[in-house]
């Protein structure tokens, strides 16, 4: 038995991109199943009812991928 998912989207931070089928990798901040809010990377349909993977992070995990994300040397 597959248990159900609830899920409230809080905030939409933003989209990343946006996919050719018309699904958008986004950052939200998000409430599972009831929880405290985390901060969210996935792939969405248009109308947020189908998601892909992603990961999900607090707010002290966010903030030290954005500090690493600070240190890199991009070209």
């Amino acid at each position: 038995m597959i248990a159900s998912l609830k899920y409230e989207i809080i905030e939409t931070i933003g989209v990343i991109s946006e996919g050719a089928k018309g699904w958008n990798k986004e950052l939200n901040l998000i409430s599972w199943n009831d929880r405290e809010p985390k901060y969210d990377l996935r792939d969405w349909d248009q109308n947020h009812e189908k998601m892909g993977k992603g990961i999900t992070l607090s707010q002290e995990e966010l903030i030290q991928l954005r500090d690493l994300m600070n240190g890199l040397k991009l070209e």
